[in-house]
């Protein structure tokens, strides 16, 4: 089937995970820690945050979860309750830091008009908050270009799982076969794969090409790279 419809994924794949999210979680870490030395070094190590290099490392659970997930483990570190009011409160500092630090990769603006003009439909796939995910693509001029900004808490589960993917074809009414969706991760990969559609890995994330390809209909070096691999499809 031809490719209709394209998701991305955020981090890693429009925006720059290193630039953006660092910065971003040390002061998020800074901030719920609140000046107390302790609570601040749990988060640091259940994080696997390079406090020297102020860097994220690739083995941290930041990577590809989402706050839903490793929110639990920081609320605990806090010695706080893992409920809806500390997620609101962890997810509007995220939205906050974020949004101070976010850098794009290439062109997006770009490259989703570009799309949008040859008629593909175009949505965001992230692991993020829907409210983050949409700041961020406000910031960088995006929305006017997307469908649809599908986060963790948007009502159709969280990647590795389906559903998404599975909700995104629904709302359009395009079968799943015909969604492309690009990412820098393994979560990507398996939650378009496992709908029926098609897997693009981009290779400007933390996993490298031997990591990817195995789960991966395609590899690219970067989301610009992404046109022309529509153009060879196409033909």
């Amino acid at each position: 089937m031809p490719i209709r419809a394209i998701l991305f994924d955020k981090d890693g794949t429009l925006v720059d995970f290193h630039l953006t999210w660092s910065a971003a979680t040390y002061a998020a870490m800074q901030r719920l820690s609140a000046g107390n030395e302790e609570k601040m070094a749990r988060l640091v190590e259940i994080n696997d945050y390079d406090l020297k290099n102020h860097r994220i490392r690739p083995t941290s659970v930041l990577v590809a979860q989402s706050s839903a997930d490793y929110g639990v483990t920081w609320a605990h570190a806090l010695g706080e309750t893992a409920d809806d009011a500390f997620f609101a409160r962890m997810d509007r500092i995220f939205i906050e830091e974020g949004l101070k630090h976010v850098t794009p990769i290439g062109d997006p603006p770009w490259l989703l008009s570009t799309l949008k003009a040859k008629g593909y439909l175009t949505g965001i796939c992230t692991n993020d908050s829907e409210v983050g995910a949409r700041a961020h693509c406000e910031k960088l001029g995006l929305l006017p270009w997307l469908d649809a900004v599908l986060g963790y808490d948007s009502g159709h589960g969280r990647k590795p799982d389906p559903g998404p993917v599975l909700g995104f074809a629904a709302d359009f009414g395009i079968p799943p076969q015909e969604v492309a969706l690009v990412g820098d991760s393994t979560h990507d990969l398996h939650a378009v794969k496992a709908a029926g559609g098609t897997a693009i890995a981009v290779l400007s994330g933390f996993a490298g090409r031997e990591e990817l390809a195995p789960h991966a209909d395609h590899v690219i070096d970067s989301v610009m790279d992404l046109p022309a691999l529509l153009e060879t499809l196409e033909r």
